[in-house]
């Protein structure tokens, strides 16, 4: 199968996909037909050679289950050659969430929110054996870092260089006693499922009238966690009241063990993420809405924290 017709002499159009920060991903036309490459290059390096293999093999897993796109075709980096390893998938229809949410009425946004929901709902009841990320193509699941085993470990090396070493000891000390407080909750998860990892609206598509989910993109961060933490990621930042109770009690309805504390232990999972992303400040506004939030979020002691912070 060739479907970008390299082994036909024919080179596709490509242009790349907005709404990424990686620039590895673009949109293929040839023949008339579209799909998407997705390029492991410098961007994703720090993920090793079997990246490519991990991201289809997730896709195959879940599709059927939740809208993904089709895996076309995967190449392994060819070092002789000197060519990055490469993902081609189905194109799919629909528009971002991010363009479609902030223009819908309180019925569409209440209806996307259901049906994101029962997308994540079914995420969280893909058991995992345990907690940890792939390994290659079979899935094999290794070991979290130890830094990421823990949050308030996990802050402490985060804050070590970077933005959030520019915070204030009171600050840094605040963000470790909410840290402290949400790997309690954190704790109390004693079971793993497959995570998504990045679920905001930039990587979901949605029909702009019917409100239906019609795929869920972007799987690099996928791995064997939490089953709160891709509602917690969808939450961080849309907290428009329809969406979100939809999206709540969608999710309560239909994963058998979903806590009464369900938002509180939500933001706890997430608060990995938001540190981790809080940490790039300056590389993109995503990150630096992120910092705005953390640093919100320590000084009033309460992960619901809404409004934004500047640095003290």
């Amino acid at each position: 199968m060739d479907p970008l017709g390299l082994d036909g002499g024919v080179v596709p159009e490509l242009s790349p996909l907005p709404g990424g920060h990686s620039g590895e991903t673009f949109l293929a036309e040839s023949a008339g037909e579209r799909s998407v490459v997705r390029i492991y290059a410098a961007a994703s390096a720090w993920r090793g050679p079997n990246a490519a293999e991990v991201d289809a093999a997730v896709l195959r897993l879940v599709r059927g289950l939740v809208p993904v796109p089709e895996v076309l075709e995967v190449r392994r980096a060819d070092d002789a050659a000197g060519t990055p390893a490469l993902l081609v998938t189905s194109w799919m229809p629909g528009r971002r969430l991010d363009e479609v949410l902030p223009e819908a009425d309180d019925d569409l946004a209440a209806t996307i929110g259901r049906n994101l929901g029962k997308v994540l709902a079914r995420l969280a009841q893909m058991p995992m054996l345990r907690a940890g990320m792939f390994l290659d193509g079979e899935l094999r699941i290794g070991p979290m870092p130890p830094a990421v085993a823990d949050l308030v470990t996990w802050v402490e090396e985060r804050s070590a260089s970077g933005p959030l070493s520019e915070w204030s000891p009171d600050d840094l000390g605040a963000l470790r006693g909410v840290a402290d407080r949400a790997q309690d909750l954190v704790d109390l998860t004693d079971r793993a499922c497959l995570v998504h990892s990045d679920v905001n609206p930039k990587n979901v598509l949605v029909d702009p009238v019917s409100g239906e989910v019609m795929a869920l993109l972007d799987w690099e961060f996928a791995h064997s966690g939490s089953p709160f933490a891709d509602l917690g990621n969808l939450l961080r930042f849309d907290r428009r009241p329809g969406f979100a109770e939809a999206v709540l009690a969608t999710y309560f309805e239909r994963v058998v063990d979903a806590p009464a504390d369900l938002l509180d232990r939500a933001r706890a999972a997430d608060l990995f993420a938001l540190v981790e992303l809080a940490s790039r400040r300056g590389q993109n506004p995503v990150a630096d809405r992120a910092h705005d939030r953390l640093l919100a979020i320590a000084r009033s002691g309460d992960p619901h924290a809404d409004g934004p912070g500047s640095p003290g």
